[in-house]
């Protein structure tokens, strides 16, 4: 008798509830929130890291452009996002977004574990961002270009 892997997404047969969801793309799992999370931890550090408020802006600001690896790879990869730009007969540009149909014949259903995981990572980052903003109108002035320019990237 074949013995089933106790991390594979099928149903427990005893209690019908699915079985733990393993992460099918640990290395855009990775970078999905290697890159949100180290800007934040440099926003937080930089004046401890560098005297130099350039460096540290342009560093925030290249660590937080990760919005090409999100539409492009890890929003394929984890949660199924396709997402391209048509142009219309008239000239009008329109952006197409699609998510994948879960099918039961086709083996490529979202991971819960790699849904947990994109999902509040795509939204917890821009709105710590907002805070940091408004905590910058209060107490770092002048980071306040920086965490403005970093929820305009996250927006887009």
């Amino acid at each position: 008798m074949l013995q089933q892997d106790s991390n594979d997404d099928t149903e427990d047969e005893t209690t019908n509830r699915p079985k733990k969801s393993k992460i099918r793309h640990p290395v855009a799992s990775f970078f999905h929130l290697f890159f949100r999370v180290s800007a934040i931890i440099v926003y937080l550090l930089c004046e401890l890291l560098s005297s130099s408020f350039i460096a540290c802006m342009v560093t925030i600001i290249l660590l937080s452009c990760e919005f090409w690896a999100v539409k492009n790879v890890t929003g394929r990869l984890m949660v199924g996002l396709r997402w391209w730009n048509h142009i219309d007969e008239d000239g009008k540009s329109h952006w197409v977004l699609e998510s994948r149909k879960a099918s039961p014949q086709e083996n490529k259903t979202v991971s819960e574990a790699e849904s947990r995981i994109f999902w509040p990572g795509l939204i917890a980052c821009p709105v710590l961002w907002v805070i940091f903003a408004f905590s910058a109108l209060f107490f770092r002035v002048k980071w306040l270009a920086v965490a403005i320019m970093v929820i305009l990237e996250n927006s887009s």
